[in-house]
């Protein structure tokens, strides 16, 4: 109706004797067209590699997440699965108010358990609202205290204009977001969580007998796409967070208010096509996203299985242990360059991990640092004494080839 009363408008317009009319008439119809069909719309996409803005319309401005909140509730599950509180096979209780919560859902019975796992896998291809509310009642204790680490977690993500209320999506006049913001989370999750991003690919689950197909159905149609989300409410029409990587370019793509699913995919499909060709070629990723991350407190643990283990059985390493004396000293410790492999909750686990990386990875960490670093209630493992950015970026691109999460930084 509004997109008919505007072509309408146009008409009466064009028809009139003024010349002002007639140019007012010409600059609505420059308007894009998807700004005129649906005030709801917002959208960006974001070159990863370059940290450059290849498209952008209202993505600044206020809009409702709808599932897009799973993002960010699975964020925090995954900052949590990283600290080890909790495990891919940890039983999550299930309260009344989570089984009670209205559909899309999986049909979980208070009383019962389900794993972390299973949960995870619920959200990405479900998108259950009653697992979201478990995993927030689970990590936090309630759904709303875990709605304010969701808020908290964002706000350290540079996610400024955007405010948590519940963990599922679902409809709540408070909860809102914005297209850049969406965007900035999308990036975060694949650079800080690698091992875990790959759920987002998942296109089928089966729980208890039953298969669900994911909503996101531009996952496997088409090339390149590995992900993220979709969502939906009234109020906010349908919405997709998108990142696809291909021949070297990788791009964050950011759709909000389709007015139906399959438009909002073909609009998805159009910028994708457009945008993605523009793209740097590259391995890393833009100095944007990195400080993103690094605002977080807690970095990626590594996901070398040998890295991994050592760090968990690390007992008694003293904190002040490390390799002969480099040029980098001390001094390298506040200004440089450095690259993080992970932030363990102690110093014993977070030296225990630079010894075997240094061990297995002594090729590419050759001459530079072991260095922990406190940070609130973790230790952050590091490398420093890179001569530049492009010295510590070369190391963790090495590093990522034989996939172990990496993280370049100047100090």
């Amino acid at each position: 109706m509004q997109q008919r009363s505007l072509i309408h408008l146009v008409a009466i317009m064009v028809r009139s004797r003024t010349v002002f009319a007639r140019l007012f008439a010409f600059f609505l119809l420059l308007l894009p067209a998807q700004g005129l069909a649906n005030s709801r719309y917002a959208a960006i996409v974001w070159d990863i590699t370059s940290g450059k803005v290849l498209y952008s319309d209202a993505a600044d401005e206020r809009r409702y997440p709808a599932s897009l909140t799973k993002m960010m509730t699975l964020y925090v599950l995954f900052e949590d699965l990283e600290r080890g509180r909790v495990k891919l096979n940890t039983p999550l209780k299930v309260s009344a108010h989570a089984a009670g919560q209205v559909p899309t859902k999986l049909g979980l019975r208070a009383g019962r358990t389900i794993a972390v796992e299973h949960a995870i896998k619920a959200l990405v291809t479900r998108s259950a609202n009653d697992a979201a509310v478990v995993i927030a009642e689970n990590l936090a204790g309630s759904e709303k205290a875990f709605a304010e680490r969701m808020t908290r977690t964002a706000h350290e993500l540079g996610m400024a204009n955007t405010q948590f209320r519940n963990a599922s999506g679902l409809p709540d006049p408070g909860q809102v977001t914005t297209a850049r913001d969406m965007m900035i989370l999308g990036a975060a999750l694949q650079v800080r969580f690698p091992r875990y991003y790959a759920y987002f690919k998942t296109r089928s689950f089966t729980y208890q007998g039953r298969t669900y197909r994911s909503h996101n159905r531009l996952v496997g149609k088409i090339k390149g796409v590995d992900g993220i989300k979709t969502g939906y409410i009234r109020a906010s029409g349908f919405n997709l967070v998108t990142s696809a990587r291909r021949g070297g370019r990788k791009v964050v793509a950011v759709v909000l208010g389709g007015r139906t699913a399959k438009s909002r995919d073909q609009h998805m499909a159009s910028l994708i096509s457009r945008y993605l060709p523009k793209a740097q070629a590259g391995k890393g990723y833009a100095q944007e996203i990195l400080m993103a991350v690094r605002r977080s407190p807690v970095m990626v643990a590594s996901a070398d299985p040998a890295v991994v283990t050592a760090a968990a059985t690390a007992t008694t390493t003293p904190v002040a242990e490390k390799s002969a004396p480099t040029a980098a000293g001390p001094a390298a410790r506040s200004s440089g360059y450095a690259i993080q492999i992970g932030a363990l909750p102690s110093s014993d686990a977070a030296v225990e991990m630079l010894k075997t990386a240094q061990s297995k990875y002594g090729d590419i960490l050759e001459g530079v640092e072991p260095v922990t670093e406190p940070y609130k209630t973790f230790v952050r493992a590091r490398f420093a004494g890179f001569t530049d950015r492009k010295a510590a970026q070369d190391a963790c691109d090495k590093l990522r080839e034989r996939e172990v999460p990496c993280l370049a930084l100047e100090l």
